[in-house]
């Protein structure tokens, strides 16, 4: 099924200009430009994708195609990277339109607060106001799925769905604990560490150890990985978590409770981002809830080699949804 997915089904690659900030779009299926595409073939639906931290899109390709696939590729499956988390090689044209040129300059887009907004302006410059949507946040992207439903509630969103969701007390999580001395007190050490080690690094060496961990995690990567060893998306990365761990405390009750109706939750049974003690609050919290607890040991980073697992779970999930489109 794997082999087959990655064979047939081509993944448009774009480097766009939103919020002022070079960002990555991968798009699955025939759809490239909804905003122009006035054909009756048009579809009436985008399956939108919010990545993790660090928010590089090429990794969540596997899941894009099964996904895709599992929906009967009657709908684009698009997923986003972070602002400043994928720049743009230098023979890649970076993608302006005049809604992009003409938009406001988003306050602190590498930051939690920029990087929801971050997604707001391209729904807004990209995808028709109409198209109905469904978003998939994964871990950190499930809090800025919850932001944008709670900034823009006139997004026409059908259905929302949380992987994995860090959404409450991430510096008081097990792996939270780690992170965030690492991240709020030494990010400057680790920015410093990370430019001396990979700046001068020859483009070479860099493509030699993409390869050899590749290799050694049995994956395949159709797209450029160089932006793992770029310390400008690097120092992103820790920027974005370190608010993660001082600003994602409290769960906004009040807007889970206003959008229940299409919210899916699904927990990891021994996930340290989340652990369980978080999906039985929620749980008691929020009884008539759709709170889901992984009962096939996938792990939080599932997008490495649990890309189809996840793909079917989500995709039977919206079956009911579909079918009315």
């Amino acid at each position: 099924m794997d082999s087959e997915i990655k064979e047939e089904i081509p993944v448009h690659e774009e480097f766009i200009l939103c919020g002022g900030v070079e960002t990555q779009v991968l798009k699955c299926g025939p759809w490239t430009d909804l905003f122009n595409d006035q054909s009756v073939n048009r579809p009436k639906l985008l399956i939108f994708i919010i990545p993790g931290n660090p928010g590089m899109s090429v990794f969540y390709v596997p899941f894009l195609k099964a996904l895709y696939s599992l929906t009967n590729r009657r709908f684009p499956v698009w997923v986003i990277s972070h602002a400043g988390h994928a720049l743009a090689p230098k023979d890649k044209k970076i993608l302006t339109s005049l809604a992009d040129q003409n938009a406001q300059e988003i306050k602190d887009i590498y930051g939690l607060c920029g990087q929801i907004e971050h997604k707001l302006a391209f729904l807004r410059t990209h995808v028709p106001k109409e198209m109905k949507l469904v978003l998939i946040g994964h871990s950190i992207g499930c809090y800025i799925s919850l932001q944008m439903l709670k900034r823009a509630p006139e997004l026409p969103v059908i259905r929302s769905f949380l992987l994995f969701p860090t959404i409450e007390r991430m510096s008081e999580s097990p792996n939270g604990r780690i992170a965030t001395p690492l991240l709020c007190w030494f990010r400057y050490a680790v920015y410093v560490i990370s430019y001396l080690l990979f700046k001068p690094c020859p483009e070479k060496i860099k493509s030699l150890f993409i390869r050899m961990g590749l290799q050694a995690m049995n994956l395949e990567c159709e797209f450029s990985l160089m932006n793992v060893f770029e310390p400008f998306c690097q120092a992103n990365a820790v920027y974005l978590g370190g608010q993660e761990m001082m600003e994602v405390v409290k769960r906004d009750d009040e807007t889970i409770k206003e959008h229940l109706s299409k919210l899916t939750f699904y927990y990891g049974s021994k996930d340290n981002w989340c652990p369980k003690e978080y999906y039985e609050d929620i749980k008691k919290d929020f009884p008539e809830g759709d709170i889901r607890l992984c009962e096939k040991n996938i792990p939080h980073g599932f997008i490495l080699h649990f890309h189809q697992e996840m793909a079917e779970i989500v995709a039977d999930c919206l079956k009911d949804d579909l079918s009315k489109i």
